[in-house]
């Protein structure tokens, strides 16, 4: 028995070894990534890359988390996506094929990369993977977790047969330290590198590297196959001796009191504050070189810039720099935060005034009223409440209390309503009328090519509510923000009600109806105008019929008349309205049914009354009532909330019939005797159907009828005909009431927030700026920035007609117009700099304007020539000008403008350096030699090398053969 429970207890105590570890894991788990991307396989069927792809092409990378045991890595895929596309499956392997890396480290077509993954740059692939530590994760700096992570790769990839190099990041990021593997079918090439601080003085050139390199190699064939070199040079201008300040310096006799950028009103200004270039750097090239054809060691060098077959230029920008147009646009932008009411704003004794000014006004109507007044009309007026009010506020106002001075204040006015300029007399008052409503009509013509205002539902060019925005933008930057504002606001407003109470037309508005595609606050605006024309319609209709009666009176002296109605027109004008045509009545004549005609125009296409032989004329009509968006949208409402039923449909229909009424009441005085019929044929000629019958005698004679909508029973025509009565348009009931309009404006205005203000400017401050970045690209004809304008126009646009703001998006905007405008300064820096202003014009001028542009458009530019051609010489003189304000050696100004650099050696200034030294020295070296052993196969072997001031970095890729060693 115990024999036999012996097996059974040996059962319980083995160890189960087929149990993975964690290191097993996550070797898996870096196999089934490998194989999910379909990495498995040789790749070799893929072209070489061709010259600059690496740039130019397009880079890709997928991403994904693994873990070993609990700590993360993310490992990333870059690739080059290229026209030829791996199949899906797995491909078939070549004996003799090595992988894809192998092949692109002998490649020289995209050597130097300027913008490309570090990798991409060092070792030349264009298809690798990195292991990476995770976010928030500690960095992998023992060597003991490095060996451990890279024979974890080395297995993954021996099991999987992925020929992609594999690299795993060590030490801490910012020292962009890699080490890697790359497996084939007999082959393996190891990544290695080194990175220190200081560069080793027995290493600072290319004969050190040399001796580096091969003895890594340890080739010991004789001799030793070619070694192919190739060198850049990396020199940075950062001291611009040719180029002017940025910005015109300040004149301090201005308004603007010296500040940097100033402008007149009416203008953005446009700019930076800083130079937008902050270096320019020049790599200089040696593509193909052999050992035995170049000399560089601690002693002498062969490698002299302007010798160097190839040349590129990039320059680097200064992030983010001061640009005054983006100021401008970002603190008025910050406006519409706020959420202090003017009163608050300007102070509460100031609040006060206003309040007491505001009760003079409202109460003014109501004291001409009154009927037991002690003093003159006059001194009762609502302008004279006005001016009453504005004269104690300003005389009650210290200076140091007011945001803005006199002198300020006026000019901006005067800005604003240039007519004021001139005595407000009557004459003149017609005069400029007349020219304001002129220069409307030519600005509708103007807009009408440039639609951009009403894309952004801004206002027109030049237009008031323009000239608004752009004061309002310069006060809030230049002279007191918040509070400047609300002052401005407050003083155009009182300015506003002045014009209505004096009847002169705001200057620079459109004639006509509010636009309804132009932004509210110009509406209002507008409403304000028509208001005044009404106004002053009526006045001058008043007068006519006054002078009139006065004829009469003269005429009839002596003799007893009956008071006309123009006695008491002082109570009605508020009642009715005039007749602004010169046919206001019919005169009297033989036929009594003509001497009851009033308000007639003119015959309606020959056609009679239908129950008399009398023609039917087309009456004096009110025009309808000009109505802004915000009160459309009220209306609208108003007539939604009535609901479907029968009551609320009729009272719906009866709302929205008060011109039609009108309308009928002026046809009926114009055609005594008329029919609901002929106000049809009139009004609407498709409901009064004709047809033709036959009569008793037989003969064809047109007969008409109501349409069937009009024989409804119940339609609101029929009831609107009936209990209309003959009244000529000048004495109905105004549709318009433009007093009770005026002062809804007025006092929709004055209760405006400085927030409100800037929301209501927003679109025309837009307008302006988008405006502004066209003029100042046209000069500098930037293709990008051409296009990035149209997007951003078009993000406005949806943004601005939008019922409520996103300000979060129009910042974002904002930020994208400053970024144009920093493009544009850069443009015109770099023009400066290179003094393409100053080129006599010709092949040589065009290409260096060419040249230019591209500096912005491209990541790194060659040029054409290089040392030797046009560009090459100005870059040169560009160097020595900087080399010799850097040595304090005066510069011989002809030897600074020679185009030809051998010129300069031979005038002795050779003592001078052209350069200063190479702030990067990048050497390449490559070759294919067999390895390990010397009947190995020949395989690629690559070295790149980094020589900076305070970096030395040796990059490897060594191959070796790992089936005869």
């Amino acid at each position: 028995m115990a024999a036999e429970s012996d097996p059974e207890a040996e059962v319980f105590e083995i160890t189960d070894f087929t149990t993975a570890s964690e290191w097993e894991r996550f070797v898996s788990r870096v196999e089934e990534v490998l194989n999910d991307w379909k990495l498995i396989g040789n790749s070799c069927k893929k072209s070489s890359p061709e010259k600059g792809e690496y740039t130019t092409g397009t880079w890709e990378e997928k991403s994904q988390d693994i873990h070993f045991a609990d700590f993360k890595f993310s490992i990333l895929h870059y690739y080059l996506k290229q026209g030829q596309q791996k199949d899906n499956g797995v491909d078939e392997l070549e004996e003799d094929s090595f992988p894809l890396a192998m092949q692109d480290l002998l490649c020289t077509n995209n050597d130097f990369p300027p913008r490309a993954h570090c990798l991409v740059r060092w070792f030349g692939i264009r298809e690798f993977v990195v292991v990476s530590p995770g976010s928030n994760c500690e960095a992998i700096i023992s060597e003991s977790k490095c060996n451990l992570l890279l024979s974890s790769i080395s297995i993954a990839l021996a099991n999987s047969g992925c020929q992609v190099p594999v690299f795993v990041q060590i030490q801490q990021k910012w020292r962009r330290m890699y080490a890697g593997e790359c497996q084939g079918p007999g082959v393996r090439t190891d990544f290695e590198m080194v990175h220190l601080r200081k560069v080793p003085s027995q290493y600072n050139h290319l004969s050190g590297l040399l001796d580096i390199f091969k003895s890594k190699t340890g080739c010991t064939l004789s001799p030793l196959p070619p070694i192919n070199i190739a060198i850049r040079f990396t020199y940075i201008l950062q001291d611009w001796q040719q180029y002017s300040w940025p910005q015109q310096p300040p004149d301090f006799d201005t308004l603007h009191g010296g500040e940097v950028g100033g402008v007149e009103f009416g203008n953005l200004p446009f700019g930076a504050c800083e130079e937008t270039i902050s270096e320019l750097h020049l790599a200089t090239t040696w593509p193909h070189l052999t050992e035995g054809i170049i000399v560089d060691n601690d002693v002498y060098s062969d490698l002299d810039p302007l010798q160097a077959p190839h040349w590129s230029v990039r320059v680097r920008t200064v992030e983010n720099p001061q640009c005054l147009l983006g100021d401008f646009l970002t603190e008025f932008l910050k406006l519409c935060w706020r959420k202090e009411s003017a009163e608050e704003v300007l102070g509460r004794g100031l609040a006060e005034e206003e309040s007491k000014e505001n009760s003079d006004i409202s109460s003014a109507l109501s004291k001409l009223t009154e009927p037991s007044a002690t003093v003159p009309i006059s001194k009762l007026s609502v302008s004279n409440m006005v001016h009453n009010a504005r004269k104690h506020i300003r005389r009650h106002r210290r200076v140091d209390e007011s945001p803005l001075n006199n002198d300020i204040l006026n000019s901006i006015l005067l800005y604003l309503f240039p007519d004021a300029a001139v005595e407000k007399s009557s004459e003149n008052s017609k005069n400029r009328s007349a020219q304001s409503n002129a220069s409307g009509q030519a600005e509708k013509e103007k807009n009408t090519k440039d639609d951009l205002f009403l894309q952004l539902k801004s206002a027109p060019i030049d237009s008031l509510t323009y000239r608004l925005a752009l004061c309002m933008c310069l006060v809030n930057f230049y002279h007191g923000g918040l509070r400047a504002v609300a002052h401005l606001w407050q003083e155009f407003v009182l300015e506003l009600r002045y014009r209505w109470e004096n009847n002169y037309l705001v200057y620079g508005l459109a004639g006509g109806p509010p636009d309804l595609r132009c932004c509210l606050l110009h509406q209002k605006l507008q409403m304000l105008n028509c208001c005044i024309e009404r106004k002053r319609a009526r006045d001058e209709v008043r007068k006519s019929l006054d002078g009139n009666k006065e004829r009469e009176r003269k005429l009839s002296s002596g003799q007893n008349h009956r008071p006309s109605t123009a006695d008491s027109w002082s109570d009605s004008e508020e009642e009715f309205f005039e007749c602004l045509s010169d046919q206001g009545e019919m005169d009297t004549d033989n036929d009594g049914s003509k001497s009851k005609a009033e308000g007639r125009m003119h015959p309606h296409n020959n056609l009679t009354l239908l129950n008399s032989t009398e023609l039917l004329y087309v009456p004096v009509t009110q025009e309808p009532a000009p109505m802004t968006e915000d009160l459309l949208e009220e209306q609208s409402e108003v007539l939604a909330k009535l609901g479907t039923s029968a009551e609320g449909a009729h009272l719906r229909a009866r709302m929205q019939s008060a011109c039609l009424l009108s309308d009928m009441e002026s046809f009926k005085a114009a055609n005594p005797g008329c029919v609901l019929e002929d106000f049809v044929r009139w009004y609407s000629p498709r409901d009064y159907v004709e047809e033709e019958v036959v009569d008793k005698k037989g003969n064809s004679v047109m007969r008409g009828e109501l349409s069937a909508r009009m024989k409804i029973p119940g339609n609101m025509w029929v009831e609107a005909w009936e209990t209309a009565r003959s009244t000529p348009a000048r004495r109905q009931r105004r549709l318009f009431d433009d007093t009770k309009e005026a002062e809804k404006v007025l006092h929709y205005l004055a209760m405006q927030k400085p927030a409100d203000l800037t929301c209501h400017l927003l679109p025309c401050i837009l307008h302006a700026a988008i405006l502004k970045l066209k003029e100042e690209e046209s000069a500098e004809n930037i293709p990008s920035v051409q296009k990035t304008i149209q997007q951003v126009s078009c993000q406005a646009s949806k943004l601005l007609h939008s019922p409520s703001h996103d300000y979060k998006k129009l910042e974002d905007c904002i930020n994208q117009l400053m970024t144009l405008e920093t493009a544009i300064t850069q443009s015109r820096s770099l023009k400066a700099k290179f003094a393409i202003s100053e080129c006599e014009k010709g092949d040589d001028a065009e290409e260096l304007e060419k040249f230019v542009s591209s500096l912005l458009e491209e990541p790194e530019v060659v040029v054409v020539g290089a040392g030797q051609g046009h560009i090459g010489a100005t870059i040169h003189r560009l160097f020595v000008s900087a080399q010799a304000a850097a040595l304090s050696v005066p510069l011989d100004r002809d030897l600074g403008n020679t185009a030809r650099p051998e010129d300069r050696k031979q005038t002795g200034g050779s003592n001078l350096p052209d350069f200063p030294s190479p702030a990067g020295r990048e050497i390449l070296l490559r070759t294919c030699i067999p390895r390990p052993a010397p009947y190995s196969k020949a395989l690629p072997q690559r070295l790149f090398c980094v020589l900076m001031r305070e970096e030395f970095r040796l990059v490897g890729a060594f191959s070796s053969d790992t089936s005869f060693f």
